[in-house]
């Protein structure tokens, strides 16, 4: 069953673009799946579902050549990056409240060279580095492809 409804999930959002999981429970109504807020939440996590330009989109359609296309790293970072911070070689993104999980996919499908692993919560990335050099040059990185505002973002929010 699960996979039977991930895979109309998919299908709904490759057709048209899905701006809400509000909108998305309604499509999946539709098609005779009457899914929770909370199951529909678990599924795009599951299913690495990223908001990019403003609708879901699969991680495989934001990837070329095995990597995510600059555009979409940048829209992740660029709509939902609240604020970076770096502790040695630690890295700490948050983003808005429930896209972690998405934001955290586009990383991951980056495959920066900086970037060793890493784990999401709700609104809160850890990024692990091998040392605190790389550590920086992901700041800068994740700064400039976010638009640069997001260090200022969380530095603000923390006062």
């Amino acid at each position: 069953m699960k996979a039977r409804r991930q895979s109309a999930i998919l299908d709904i959002i490759q057709r048209a673009p899905v701006k809400s999981q509000e909108q998305l429970r309604k499509s999946m109504r539709a098609r005779g799946y009457d899914v929770t807020q909370a199951t529909l939440s678990r599924d795009i996590r599951d299913l690495g579902l990223v908001k990019a330009g403003g609708a879901y989109q699969a991680p495989s359609q934001l990837v070329s050549n095995g990597q995510p296309s600059k555009s979409a790293l940048q829209r992740a970072l660029g709509e939902q990056l609240l604020g970076v911070q770096r502790v040695q070689q630690l890295v700490l993104l948050r983003t808005g409240l429930g896209h972690a999980n998405s934001v955290c996919a586009v990383l991951d499908q980056a495959r920066l060279p900086e970037v060793v692993g890493t784990l999401a919560g709700e609104d809160t990335i850890l990024v692990v580095t091998p040392d605190a050099r790389r550590a920086r040059a992901l700041v800068r990185r994740i700064e400039q492809t976010a638009g640069g505002n997001a260090g200022k973002a969380l530095r603000d929010t923390l006062r």
